[in-house]
């Protein structure tokens, strides 16, 4: 009898057994059913084999324990039924692209010990489930795009000791319950929209290693707790608003960190010494602060890969001060030191060049050093960059330079240099970029710079260079960017090999001896849109060849010794902007096409021996734009010009013959045009090629998806018309559904789009669409537009075609919601009070980024508001960078960049004052931009409406009611939408709470008004304003508790 319950037991425990297997089989299969295979890694998963032999799947006793599919290349979704698998322990679904919410019966799994979902897509809040994972130690949620807070029962997880929640869309505040996580030792809560400080009581984690708060929106002190953590190896809080000084004993306890990154902040004070004690730490980064002094001594024992030290106060008066670059001399593995943009003086020490071989960045430009470069500069054989512009250098480029053989980029302008260009700079095989303008260097252009293969850019301008320009340098067909050579005396006739710069985008050679006629060859630098050759000796006629820089916009031949008439030609410069022929000995009449060009708003042709008569449209009857001053037999144009009235003229018999000889003429070059345009056409087609390589090599090539015309057609019904949500100048843009592939997988899947067309016809669109995808290849944030892909192809009839395409934004642009229609206001389409604080802080965080954190800086050049787009949480993105400008010169307090004086940029109302005198571009203009948009969100009014006339601005009629008035001129809809702005006596909470959104209403408009004075080095710096609005949003979110 008991061996029969005995074995009865056994059978029902055998049962049980399988019937659990069986429940893991059917988990797995429910698992392999949500997601797609494209690779096919899991089709083996079937019954001919057993569940636990399937891969990716371990087994103990029969039972799933661990699941490991990383990188499958998996789509989909993650099958609640995994929850089934309650023997499991590991869970890795790292590097796929699974979509959607993380199932809350994960929070079933009481055995998991390892958990890891990053570098996927899912979406949605962290579910509270997982607070039943007790044994939980190591929790990956990295790069998805998780919302909501960071959850307060984490401290429920007691075991977790690896954290990871960097590179999401995570928002509030870190909860202080983390500091109940006493074995954590890595957590990562990087790259996320967190606000607040840091909690004091994660300061106080006994085995805390890893620590990474980088980019987000903290404010505060950092706890001084931090500074005593001796388990410490990384310790990132860069890119916040913490403010405060280091302690003086900073580093005294951390003995093991490696790598501390404090930049982009508001630290101030000194350095402390005591950093030194961390004896082991490979990469310090103190950049974008406000430290002072001199940097401490004992900094040069430490024997770093990187030191960042830039933008700050620091100081170097003599040879004490920089006494910490002498120990640097041997720390062997030092890669790259910045020191550039702060305040170091005294002589450039000898002992730079006894700095590791192995060094690769050098930057000690926007100082006040002098002395002379050391001439075994040249040891420095594995330096990339070299910049030193902007200090006091004085003395000759030792020859020595020549021996860096790897350095891309080299730039010493803005100092005193003297002598040569050094012949063995024609050694730097590798050079991309060579800046010695406005130094005092003399002497001829050596012909061996016709080595630098590579180069694309090259400014020598402002010296005292002599002699002929080497028919070497005007052959570098790799030159794209800039050649200034500008304000020397070079002379001699301008070598005919100029034709061959067929990519160089702004030729600069004012100001100097030149002679001989203006080569026609000129005429095919196809990519030139600046060309200036004014204050020089050049004669003859103007070459009719220039007609062929079709995307020209400034053409400048000032002051030189021009004959013969102004070519007709020039009038199919359709998107010339700029033509300066004044003080020249050009003669016949103003060319009438001239007027058809809609683009030119600057034409002067004052001082030379023009006759006849002066048109009447287009930039003829603009009285500013339009100079003419010196010319006595001028008659006719626009009255205010008060030039006298041009005699009649009278048909001859001669006249006649005239036409006999003219019609047949021109019947003959009609037919000439017809073969042009047809050889034209195949040029077009092959260029269409050229420019998708180009575009997508802006754009990294493979990391985007490739989209074709025809399907960009599909996705937007052809481009209707019902699907246009917006035009511009330069292009139209329209929704559409695109399919596409998911991250990581093959799988397409449709998406919502929007899609930028760019209006190729316009002069100047192709350049504009090349010029977007340089910038946005260089930015990534959550508040600047996203880019999917762009397409360079060939349309449906022939033609060129290019377009972007970006996420679609459901909620339009900043500018309809400001100024939405009647419809739009009956169905509540209206921002609130902190709708409009989060959206300004946003577009400031935005331009902080673009100014402070992209190397080399970007400079927008045409912020308004519609040109920020809302999402889906309202969540504002400032998009179109079809006028962005990279300013190669981040730490310059000038403008060197030749590509920085173009004239006007931006949209009227909203472009710097300064942009319409010197056209200097500058982060100062999307400053003063950036601070009429804000006062525009408060105040309801465009700068362009018809409230301002007789020369009041939009600035000057907000400080007229500011403070006092403020609320007089407020946005109505701003008003009714909160009715404790109104004018009813509310009761006395509501008073207090009044008080708190006036004040800061009041704070807001002062930040506008600081960002939009007249003078640039008045305005207040971005990065001040973007802490001062996520200030005042923080306090509007906690008045309306919101």
């Amino acid at each position: 009898m008991g061996a029969g319950a005995g074995f009865m037991a056994l059978l029902l425990q055998l049962g049980a057994l399988a019937a659990a297997a069986g429940t893991d089989r059917d988990a797995l299969l429910a698992f392999k059913a949500a997601v797609s295979d494209p690779s096919g890694k899991l089709r083996s998963w079937n019954d001919a084999v057993h569940f636990c032999r399937w891969p990716g799947v371990s087994c103990t006793a029969g039972r799933v324990t661990s699941l490991d599919v990383s990188a499958h290349g998996l789509t989909g979704t993650l099958s609640p039924a995994v929850g089934d698998l309650e023997h499991l322990r590991v869970l890795n679904l790292t590097d796929n692209g699974v979509s959607g919410r993380i199932p809350a019966s994960l929070g079933r799994l009481r055995r998991l010990t390892y958990l890891s979902l990053c570098d996927n897509a899912f979406t949605g809040e962290i579910p509270a489930a997982l607070r039943n994972c007790s044994v939980l130690a190591v929790a990956f949620l990295n790069n998805n795009n998780l919302t909501g807070g960071v959850p307060e029962w984490l401290d429920a997880l007691q075991n977790l000791t690896v954290l990871g929640l960097g590179h999401n869309s995570l928002s509030g505040r870190i909860p202080p319950s983390l500091g109940n996580l006493t074995k954590i030792q890595k957590l990562q809560l990087d790259q996320n929209l967190l606000e607040g400080g840091i909690p004091d009581g994660l300061s106080r984690l006994p085995d805390l290693r890893f620590f990474n708060v980088y980019q987000n929106r903290l404010t505060g002190e950092i706890p001084p707790g931090f500074f005593n953590m001796s388990s410490l190896q990384r310790f990132s809080v860069a890119n916040n608003m913490f403010h405060g000084e280091l302690s003086a004993d900073a580093g005294a306890r951390w003995p093991d960190l490696q790598f501390l990154f404090l930049g982009g902040n508001n630290l101030s004070g000194p350095i402390p010494a005591s950093l030194a004690m961390a004896s082991n730490l490979k990469a310090l980064s103190l950049a974008n602060n406000s430290f002072t002094g001199r940097v401490p001594p004992e900094i040069g024992s430490l024997c770093m890969e990187s030191l960042e030290l830039s933008n700050n106060k620091l100081t170097a008066t003599d040879a004490g001060g920089w006494e910490f670059l002498e120990g640097l001399t041997n720390c062997s593995a030092l890669v790259e030191i910045y020191l550039d943009g702060n305040k170091f003086g005294g002589a450039m020490p000898a002992s730079i060049s006894r700095l590791s071989a192995q060094l690769q960045t050098l930057n000690l430009g926007g100082n006040s050093i002098s002395g002379v470069i050391p001439s075994s500069i040249g040891n420095l054989v594995g330096l990339q960059t070299l910049d030193a512009h902007s200090n006091l250098l004085d003395g000759e480029i030792p020859e020595g330079i020549g021996k860096l053989k790897n350095l891309q980029e080299l730039r010493l302008q803005q100092n005193r240099l003297t002598g040569p260009v050094p012949s063995s700079i024609g050694s730097l095989s590798q050079l991309l970029s060579l800046d010695l303008s406005r130094n005092l260097l003399n002497g001829t252009i050596p012909s061996s710079i016709g080595g630098l293969q590579q180069l694309t850019l090259i400014d020598l301008s402002g010296n005292k260079l002599t002699g002929h320009i080497p028919k070497e340098l005007v052959s570098l067909q790799s030159l794209s960017f800039a050649m200034d050579l500008s304000d020397n005396r070079l002379d001699g006739r301008l070598p005919h090999e100029v034709g061959q710069l067929v990519q160089l985008a702004i030729m600069t050679l004012s100001g100097n001896r030149f002679s001989g006629e203006v080569p026609a060859e000129l005429g095919s630098c196809q990519s030139l849109e600046f060309l200036d050759l004014d204050s020089n000796l050049f004669t003859g006629s103007i070459p009719s060849s220039l007609s062929r820089l079709k995307g020209l916009r400034r053409l400048n031949l000032t002051g030189n010794r021009l004959t013969g008439s102004i070519p007709p030609q020039l009038s199919q410069m359709l998107g010339l902007q700029e033509l300066y022929l004044s003080r020249n000995d050009l003669s016949g009449g103003i060319p009438a096409g001239l007027e058809n060009v809609s683009s030119l708003v600057e034409l002067d042709v004052s001082y030379n021996h023009l006759e006849g008569q002066v048109p009447t449209l287009g930039v003829f009857a603009n009285t500013t734009g339009f100079k003419m001053a010196g010319n006595g037999a001028l008659c006719g144009g626009a009255a205010r010009h008060l030039l006298p009235p041009c005699r009649p003229t009278k048909t001859t018999p001669a006249g006649h013959l005239l036409l006999k000889i003219v019609l047949p003429i021109f019947g003959l070059a009609l037919c000439l045009a017809l073969l042009f345009a047809l050889l034209l056409l195949r040029c077009r087609r092959r260029r269409s090629k050229i420019a998708d390589t180009t575009a997508r090599s802006l754009l990294n090539g493979n990391n985007y998806p490739r989209v074709s015309y025809a399907e960009l057609a599909k996705a937007t019904e052809d481009f209707s018309n019902g699907n246009l949500i917006g035009a511009g100048k330069y292009g139209s843009v329209y929704r559409g559904i695109l399919s596409l592939k998911a991250k990581g997988s093959f799988e397409l899947q449709d998406v919502a789009v929007a899609v930028k067309v760019f209006h190729l016809q316009q002069v100047g669109a192709s350049k504009t669409f090349l010029s977007e995808c340089e910038a946005l290849r260089r930015v990534k944030h959550r508040n600047l537009a996203s880019i999917i892909t762009c397409c360079s192809s060939i349309d449906a009839k022939g033609n060129d075609f290019r377009a972007l395409v970006f996420d679609f934004m459901p909620n339009s642009s900043l500018d309809r919601w400001l100024h939405p229609s009647l419809v739009e206001i009956t169905e509540g389409r209206v921002l609130s009070v902190v709708q409009r604080f989060s959206i300004a802080a946003d577009i400031a965080d935005a331009l902080n980024y673009l100014h402070s954190s992209c190397e080399p800086p970007i400079v927008h050049c045409d912020l308004k508001p519609s040109n920020v787009l809302l999402g889906d949480d309202m969540a504002a993105c400032i998009g179109d960078f079809g006028l962005a400008k990279l300013l190669p010169d981040p730490g310059s307090h000038g403008s060197e960049d030749p590509e920085s004086t173009i004239g006007i940029r931006g949209t009227i109302g909203y472009v710097a004052p300064e942009y319409g005198t010197s056209g200097e571009v500058s982060t100062c203009g999307d400053v003063y931009s950036f601070g009429i948009t804000l006062l525009e969100i408060f105040v309801g009014k465009a700068p362009t409406d018809e409230a301002f006339k007789d020369g009041l601005t939009l600035p000057e009629f907000v400080s007229e009611a500011f403070p006092d008035k403020l609320e007089q001129i407020l946005d109505p809809a701003l008003l009714q939408d909160e009715e404790l702005l109104s004018g009813a006596v509310p009761s006395s909470e509501e008073s207090e709470l009044r008080v708190t959104a006036y004040d800061c209403l009041v704070s807001a408009v002062r930040v506008g008004l600081s960002c939009c004075r007249q003078a640039p080095c008045q305005r207040m710096a971005m990065r001040d304003a973007a802490a001062e609005l996520c200030s005042i949003r923080d306090a509007c979110v906690r008045a309306y508790g919101q």
